[in-house]
């Protein structure tokens, strides 16, 4: 499995193609992956829109229906494939995955294994990091999952970047050919303290190891095992808060006795003891945080390798 790959550059700057997948972004909470094809149609709430007039088009472009409604059309960045895509397992979001890429420290031209694979939102983010020329080896125990990522990858333009396996790490480990050249490795496993004994014989000297597990019980056994060759080892959860930003219209009003004769942004109304109300129609930036917060998703462990003498 372990071979040369031609080098793969990950860019948008050029004009969406025939067979190009696109992010529909219709409002920040409503987007979709669509694959461009001529003769195709996508039909939402704004109406008709014809694929044919996406093509030539720049990634970022705004293109719009018969009916006057629009919409952006976005290239497919790691981050926006992690909002769109088909949830096949539990997968990571954003925070948890830039906590990953920083401190298990990828970089361009890493060698990075990961499993397992599941619905591939850490792995496209790990592509980006290592492009151009590292690689990301990711392992799936379940064939079909294993499968569906790889065309997954296809579509999103990263099979240059990733290879998927078949194989079950925690029973067998990582293959023997990865001995001593990986610069990180990535732990996505029920059982995750079986597969860190490989994890150790794969990893380079000095390099770092992340498991990924939903329970403190697995944090706990995890950490247990990873002593052994180990250092530096550090639990993390993140809880993201987002917060709302919009532009609201507020009106304060104060009492005018003696008339008021002012500017058309003003308005006036007469109460009933005869006096007049001044009222300044002002827009203002709110900010506040959404009713819904993501709250649990995982805790993250870190260890680096001990360097034996």
């Amino acid at each position: 499995m372990l071979a040369s790959h031609p080098e793969k550059r990950i860019s948008f700057n050029r004009s969406i193609r025939d067979g190009d997948l696109v992010i529909v972004y219709e409002r920040h909470d409503n987007m979709k992956a669509v694959t461009v094809s001529e003769g195709s149609v996508l039909q939402n709430r704004f109406g008709v829109f014809k694929h044919s007039d996406w093509i030539g088009k720049p990634f970022g472009g705004k293109v719009f229906s018969s009916k006057g409604g629009f919409v952006y059309l976005l290239a497919p960045t790691p981050e926006l494939w992690t909002l769109v895509l088909s949830h096949r397992t539990q997968i990571l979001y954003i925070a948890d995955i830039s906590l990953v890429v920083m401190n298990l420290e990828i970089v361009p031209g890493c060698v990075v294994l990961e499993s397992g694979t599941g619905s591939g939102s850490l792995t496209t983010s790990l592509a980006r990091a290592v492009a151009p020329k590292g690689h990301v080896y990711t392992f799936d125990f379940h064939e079909q999952r294993a499968a569906s990522a790889r065309d997954d990858f296809e579509r999103t333009g990263l099979s240059g970047l990733i290879s998927v396996g078949v194989r079950d790490i925690q029973g067998k480990g990582f293959p023997d050919e990865f001995v001593g050249l990986a610069d990180s490795v990535f732990l996505d496993l029920p059982q995750p303290w079986l597969a860190i004994p490989s994890a150790a014989k794969m990893l380079k000297q000095d390099a770092t190891l992340c498991s990924f597990s939903p329970c403190i019980e697995q944090v706990q056994r995890s950490c247990d095992a990873l002593q052994f060759c180990f250092t530096d080892i550090r639990t993390f959860e993140i809880l993201l808060r987002q917060y709302e930003v919009r532009e609201e219209k507020m009106e304060s009003s104060h009492e005018d006795v003696n008339g008021f004769n002012g500017s058309l942004s003003r308005k006036r109304r007469q109460c009933s003891d005869g006096n007049h109300v001044v009222s300044n129609s002002t827009s203002s930036v709110m900010a506040r945080p959404c009713g819904e917060a993501r709250g649990h998703t995982g805790y993250l462990t870190f260890a680096r390798l001990k360097c034996f003498s």
